[in-house]
This record gives C-alpha cells, structure tokens and sequence, in this order.
C-alpha cells in the first residue's frame, strides 16, 4: 500500500494509463530528477501497479524501457487516501487554465439512505466509464469527486 502513497507515484500512474513512458519521460514531464523517477517506477513495478513493456531504442542506440499503468491501483485503496488523493489532485491541475477545470461545489443535506444511494450512483457511474477503456482519438482528462461531512455547515443547517 505505499507504492501508492505518493502523490509522485499517483501521477505516473495516470501519465501512464493510456501511453507508455520511459523513465526518462517521466522525470521529463514531472520535473523530477531521472534517479529519483527510476526510484518511484521500480517501486511501482515491484507492486504491481506498473509493466515494463518490451525495450525500444532511444536516442544514440540508448536502451529504453518503456512502462505501462496495469489499472490495479483502480481497486485498492490508498494509504492516507483522502489527503494524498487531493494533494495529487492539486498538483495535476497547476497550470490548468480557469476555462479548462470545470468544478462543482454542492452543499448537501442527506439521511444515511440517500447518502449510500449517492455513493452507489457515483461509483457505478464512474466505474461505468472506467471499463468501456479509452475513446480511440479521445482526448485525456482527469475526474476528482470528494464527498465530506461538512465541519462548518451553515446556521440553522
């Protein structure tokens, strides 16, 4: 469980849902040292939670490795989740432009029937769009949903 308590190793797995990237890559796109990478990948690896994929040549006959997310980490749950969850969260969306991250906020008022039935509809939606896999030509986005106790509801809530 804590290959996945990483907010680092969280985004290689989602830059490595539906491409595989070398470690060189995912320093690349991260802004991570390639040593520091190959730290996180080998632990996603020796997991379960990344494949290496056949070796390919890189630059100047370099050998490369590329890898690929095995969708395991789809049903485990994640050490510290909630905060780790949002702290991945944070980070993927810097330099996402206003216009681009569309956000709903709701305030909700439910018994614990109508909380499960909103929990059950949620992942059964979600799960739903998960197994149908990648839109041949689709472009790639990122789905966060958080649902909390409120700690400071409004006055006569």
């Amino acid at each position: 469980m804590r290959a996945l308590s990483s907010p680092l190793r969280l985004r290689v797995l989602r830059l490595c849902a539906f491409e595989s990237r070398t470690n060189k890559e995912l320093a690349q796109l991260l802004g991570v040292n390639p040593g520091t990478m190959l730290h996180h990948v080998r632990t996603l690896v020796q997991t379960g939670f990344l494949a290496a994929e056949p070796e390919r040549a890189g630059n100047q006959g370099a050998r490369e490795v590329p890898y690929r997310a095995t969708g395991l980490s789809w049903r485990t749950s994640v050490p510290g989740g909630s905060h780790v969850l949002v702290e991945t969260f944070l980070q993927q969306i810097e330099g996402v432009t206003d216009e681009e991250l569309d956000v709903t906020w709701l305030g909700l008022k439910l018994n614990a029937a109508h909380k499960a039935e909103l929990e059950e509809r949620l992942y059964a939606l979600v799960n739903e769009f998960k197994e149908r896999g990648p839109d041949a030509g689709g472009d790639t986005y990122s789905l966060f949903t958080a649902l909390h106790p409120d700690l400071n509801p409004p006055a006569g809530a």
